[in-house]
């Protein structure tokens, strides 16, 4: 498994070519010197002494940009806690979802993980290797105000129109149900076509939907109608053949966070309520 100095250096320039042409932002808190990653016992990484998350903005409150700009939310402090315990910063690009979830990220050398709100599936299991779970995700579904409806089946008898996210769980889902929903590349396209007038309703995941509804020019317009318990849970996604340095610590700074309370802080502080309190 280890390579030569010269093919890291041409790994790394190529790393970095990749990242620029995709807009890297960084993004966690700062908690290492460059070149901390070149210890004996490392894991390999895109760029030294970066941890490089691939994600997908915005998805309030996983991740999104704070008014100075900086990337910040649940997924950032999630994967914070593995770089810190690498004495690494993390380093935030952010693409589009389909290349994340296909794996093509990672394995092409954009990013170290993803942390994207991205649900464990077999499919994606093929391309891509997980973390142990780190959210209980259910789905649910926005609607404007005065539909009538309150389940899936009201939104097929009524005729209303259906938007969902392009390459997610939640589109998978209502595909399942007998739906054809118009689909959009993030979430915040697919909440504009719902505020103006082209969906009815959307599916998203349920803390994206309660974050919506913080803001009262959404909710005034637009209600909570269904939760659906579709029993997903995410993980932090990396290359098919994970550095097994690196997947054992996002995997042990995860399961120890849970057990000090540090998870339940940080979920606090995003969601507002503690684990197994949303929905």
């Amino acid at each position: 498994m280890n390579r030569r100095t010269l093919a890291l250096g041409a790994a790394a320039l190529t790393a970095a070519l990749a990242l620029s042409a995709c807009g890297t932002q960084s993004g966690g808190t700062d908690t290492a010197q460059p070149g901390s990653t070149a210890a004996a016992g490392g894991p390999k990484l895109v760029q030294a002494g970066k941890l490089t998350t691939c994600t997908n903005i915005p998805y309030e409150p996983f991740q999104f940009k704070d008014d100075s700009g900086k990337v910040v939310g649940f997924d950032v402090d999630i994967v914070d806690l593995a770089a810190k315990k690498l004495g690494l910063t993390q380093e935030i690009v952010d693409i589009d979802f389909a290349v994340i979830k296909s794996g093509a990220a990672m394995a092409s050398g954009k990013c170290d993980v993803a942390a994207a709100g991205m649900t464990i599936t077999d499919e994606r299991k093929a391309n891509i290797d997980f973390s142990v779970p780190y959210f209980d995700a259910t789905q649910a579904l926005l609607a404007k105000k005065g539909t009538g409806a309150t389940s899936l089946d009201d939104v097929k008898a009524k005729g209303l129109k259906l938007g969902a996210q392009a390459s997610t769980t939640g589109l998978d889902y209502v595909k399942e149900k007998g739906f054809d929903p118009k689909e959009y590349a993030d979430s915040a396209k697919e909440l504009l076509a719902l505020q103006s007038g082209q969906e009815d309703v959307i599916v998203q995941d349920l803390p994206v939907v309660l974050t919506w509804l913080k803001k009262p020019e959404i909710a005034e317009k637009f209600e909570l109608i269904a939760s659906l318990d579709t029993g997903e849970q995410y993980g932090i996604g990396l290359k098919k053949g994970a550095d097994p340095v690196l997947l054992k610590t996002i995997n042990d700074s995860i399961e120890a966070a849970k057990k000090d309370g540090t998870y339940e802080q940080i979920f606090v502080k995003w969601f507002g309520k503690k684990p197994g309190e949303l929905g």
